[in-house]
């Protein structure tokens, strides 16, 4: 193990853990503290719950997970009362997100339910989600060229369970395309979004515990913010999770080039 340098602890702003947890989804905040402690750097996890205010400058990464419609319902006035401003400023000062499902659809700008009643979200993204019956469940395997273009593993495995079908905009990035499962909608093989510094999945279970190289994107972005001169992250043992997505891509059946 790295020793731990002088410097300042990075900070992680887990918004809503109480509310947005679903299968597992908080297992992305250890994977990424994991990763950065392993490399020297401290690092302080910061619960942003209802109530709280959120200060996008005080923070290297923000963590938004995924939760039902039950739960979305419940912190809606004061994510849109509270927060709103706070994460749109974040976005456009190249804050680095990780959202997640629900957190995903939140951060664009609207969701139509499949009765036909349209919600406002954030506005943060070009993007916007239209519920369905039928849901979308099972493992999933996905090929991100934004991964690709860092030159990074591009293969991600993931699950998903989700109702809404997300759509984006022209100023949006895919984050990968589908090659097993279902992604964004079904219909036009894109997975998540990209935008500044902002990657949302509909991936859940976690995605990076097992998939190493898409947690090192996120981390040397935001380690680059605070540390212009720290130099590229230190490779670490990822044996272990190379298994767990090993497995994930045996049983999709999926050969990768």
């Amino acid at each position: 193990m790295a020793e731990t340098t002088a410097r300042m602890p990075m900070r992680i702003a887990h918004l809503y853990p109480d509310l947005l947890n679903l299968y597992g989804d908080r297992g992305n905040v250890l994977a990424l503290v994991r990763r950065l402690r392993l490399r020297g750097f401290p690092v302080e996890v910061v619960q942003v719950g209802a109530g709280d205010p959120f200060d996008p400058a005080a923070f290297d990464l923000a963590f938004l997970g995924g939760g039902q419609d039950y739960e979305q319902a419940i912190l809606m006035d004061d994510l849109m009362r509270h927060k709103a401003g706070a994460i749109r400023e974040g976005v456009d000062a190249g804050l680095v997100f990780l959202c997640i499902c629900g957190g995903f659809q939140l951060m664009g700008r609207s969701y139509r339910t499949w009765e036909g009643r349209e919600l406002r979200f954030l506005g943060a993204l070009d993007l916007w989600t239209v519920g369905g019956r039928k849901r979308l469940i099972g493992n999933t395997a996905y090929r991100s060229g934004v991964l690709a273009e860092a030159g990074a593993d591009p293969w991600i495995a993931g699950f998903e369970n989700h109702s809404g079908r997300t759509y984006l905009g022209p100023g949006v990035t895919p984050l990968a395309e589908v090659v097993r499962g279902s992604g964004n909608n079904g219909e036009d093989g894109t997975e998540g979004a990209v935008h500044r510094n902002v990657f949302c999945t509909y991936s859940h279970g976690s995605v990076l515990p097992k998939n190493p190289a898409f947690a090192d994107l996120l981390l040397s972005r935001a380690v680059a913010r605070r540390y212009p001169d720290a130099g590229p992250l230190a490779p670490l043992d990822d044996a272990f999770e190379a298994k767990a997505r090993e497995a994930v891509f045996r049983r999709l059946r999926v050969e990768r080039d």
